[in-house]
């Protein structure tokens, strides 16, 4: 690769764009056999088989599935974390695409089949042509859609032993024009908690409720009452959630049944806030289960902290977005989001930044029909292959970038 492709973005973008074809075949194909959380064999297999090819050396096992391929190139002492998940979500397709899953129940409805190609695209251009002087961790994660496959890497020992100074992600956002960089400094998406409250009453027929103690009405009133914590123990200008997704209870018209069961899901995009919620929904549902003389448990099934980019790395990640597609396609404080993302606990113990690409926003269907634009987890998604090339330039010149004696 000459210098000038080296050094000038826009040369770099076309190159890449030229080479798009091979990785938009790769990333069909891994769309075509989607796998769960901690379960992307097939996957794994296929990223670490490209990435010995390309001289990465290879290193497996990291929660489970994970992997990471380093580079090392000259004397520089400076460590780069780039990150892409693998994972598929238990969701029926139905794209009628070509390269649909062939898997009854699974598939890539949220892009993770792209990051993880526009990752291995910038890979193979980064070992060919790539010039910079450190240490270049690739991080290929698992489990990211609620199973904490972040977490798994990082109790594996990830940053112990591939430590790295900053860490950087990319995410497919549909809703915005193809291509166009989303960037944010301080919080971007939202804490995550799974909860499940188990009321235990005392059955009876529903014809003399005196013999009974009821957990229906109990967790009736305990739905209302969650309610007023969002409405009453919150800023009005912080962002809440509590949602009640399940009240499972009972079998018949005529019984009054022994136990009822909550599911909550509960978000917010401040720690302060997050730990007044969880707070408060435990007092609430001790005093409410006293209040009508039922028993209660609550377990925390999912766990994710808010995501916080941190103001030096993200302000780099921004003039490098800018640098690539120019201020017109870079959103350089785009709005927070209520949604989750496992990154945020590498991003806990190392500085760095979380960006969103845009899928399309249906002005730009071209031959994808319009699935660019349609929301992740929706039956109907597909990654924008368009991004390939974006986002694989964008990794290239960030890892130039960094890696270099002028950061």
């Amino acid at each position: 690769m000459s210098s000038a492709v080296a050094q000038a973005p826009h040369a770099l973008l076309t190159h890449l764009q030229g080479g798009a074809e091979a990785f938009v075949a790769l990333r069909r194909d891994i769309h075509q056999h989607p796998e769960l959380g901690y379960q992307e064999v097939r996957t794994s297999d296929l990223v670490a088989e490209r990435l010995t090819a390309w001289g990465y050396q290879v290193t497996r096992g990291l929660g489970g599935t994970g992997l990471v391929g380093q580079l090392r190139r000259g004397g520089g002492q400076k460590r780069l974390g780039l990150r892409a998940d693998m994972d598929a979500l238990p969701i029926q397709e139905a794209t009628g695409l070509p390269w649909a899953s062939q898997h009854a129940g699974r598939m890539h409805a949220c892009g993770h089949d792209g990051h993880t190609a526009m990752l291995l695209a910038a890979a193979h251009h980064i070992a060919e042509h790539g010039r910079f002087s450190g240490t270049l961790n690739l991080i290929f994660q698992p489990a990211e859609e609620g199973l904490g496959g972040a977490k798994a890497m990082m109790d594996d020992g990830l940053f112990e032993r591939f430590p790295c100074d900053a860490i950087f992600a990319m995410h497919n956002m549909p809703g915005y024009p193809q291509g166009k960089l989303l960037l944010r400094e301080g919080p971007l998406m939202a804490s995550s908690d799974g909860l499940t409250i188990t009321l235990s009453g005392k059955g009876s027929h529903a014809a003399v409720p005196q013999h009974g103690i009821d957990p229906v009405v109990a967790g009736s009133s305990i739905v209302l009452g969650l309610q007023s914590i969002v409405a009453r123990n919150v800023d009005p200008q912080a962002m809440a959630v509590i949602t009640v997704g399940a009240f499972q209870a009972g079998h018949a018209h005529n019984v009054i049944p022994g136990e009822a069961v909550l599911k909550l899901s509960v978000r917010a995009l401040d720690r302060k806030v997050r730990a007044t919620l969880l707070r408060r929904i435990e007092e609430l549902v001790e005093a409410q289960a006293r209040a009508f003389g039922v028993g209660w448990r609550m377990e925390r099934v999912t766990g994710y902290p808010v995501l916080v980019n941190t103001r030096a790395e993200t302000e780099f990640a921004r003039r490098v977005a800018i640098e690539l597609v120019g201020a017109a396609r870079v959103e350089p404080q785009t709005v927070a989001l209520s949604g989750s993302e496992d990154f945020a606990f590498m991003l806990e113990q190392v500085p760095g930044s979380y960006l969103l690409i845009g899928n399309g926003d249906g002005s730009d269907d071209g031959a994808d029909g319009g699935h660019g634009a349609c929301m992740v987890h929706n039956p109907g998604y597909d990654f924008n292959d368009a991004n390939l090339p974006v986002g694989a330039a964008y990794w290239a010149l960030l890892v130039e970038r960094f890696l270099s004696d002028a950061v």
